[in-house]
């Protein structure tokens, strides 16, 4: 991705300068981030904080290129996102960022290891290749015996690990999580906290989360809270608890 010359600081993955988006045009028109600034380093584990329209959730389809700023740069591994063309940001998702999404989003009636190599087939990797890393990324989350059950015959939390390993089959460099653990009770989501953490600390992914939960977000290493579409405080923390 380092095709293009920018001023990054070596270790900054992402960078953010003066994002806004607007929906709607004349009275109408809703201003939903307000000049966000953001620089996130490689391998950070970032907690995205805030109620309900306070724009945090627009900013993570920025991040994710699922949506495109009104105004400002977003710059990723030295490349300005905004400059990209709508084929050129799906590249850039297929190949350098992973999402996982409160709802799980998994093929029904399809076995975990299909879902897991969804991803490859878009990529075009052969059957062998995609039948031995989607089992690699299966055994990484603890589900290697679960191969071959679908959807319906797993638990909640193994549904959102299956979504996690789809993930990281591509070997991202972000992982974009959207309240992960939003669908699951209390242990199953503190157990899908600390699979993201060995992600993050044995692995490396940059790992950005979006969450309303004061005790999940303590898992991460720095907690960043919107309101009204700004950054309110953006704090260093100890990581897991």
């Amino acid at each position: 991705m380092n095709d293009a010359a920018t001023t990054v600081e070596p270790d900054v993955l992402i960078r953010l300068s003066g994002i806004t988006k607007t929906y709607g045009n004349g009275p109408a028109a809703f201003q939903a981030l307000r000049g966000i600034d953001l620089s996130v380093r490689e391998g950070e584990f970032v907690a995205i904080m805030g109620p309900s329209g306070s724009g945090k959730s627009t900013a993570m389809n920025i991040l994710g290129c699922l949506d495109t700023p009104t105004s400002g740069e977003y710059v990723f591994d030295g490349v300005h996102v905004e400059h990209l063309s709508r084929d050129q940001r799906a590249l850039l998702r297929r190949n350098y960022l992973g999402f996982v999404f409160q709802g799980f989003n998994l093929l029904a009636r399809t076995t975990a290891q299909e879902n897991v190599e969804l991803p490859l087939l878009y990529r075009g990797e052969n059957t062998e290749a995609r039948h031995r890393i989607g089992m690699e990324a299966l055994r990484s989350v603890g589900l290697a015996e679960w191969a071959h059950h679908t959807s319906s015959e797993l638990s909640g939390g193994q549904q959102q690990r299956v979504a996690i390993a789809r993930a990281i089959v591509t070997n991202p460099k972000v992982l974009l999580a959207d309240e992960p653990t939003g669908n699951l009770d209390s242990k199953r989501g503190h157990e899908i906290m600390e699979l993201l953490v060995s992600m993050n600390r044995d692995h490396g992914i940059t790992i950005l989360m979006v969450t309303h939960e004061h005790d999940i977000a303590a898992y991460a290493k720095r907690i960043v809270h919107f309101v009204d579409g700004q950054i309110a405080h953006d704090n260093e923390n100890g990581g897991a608890p």
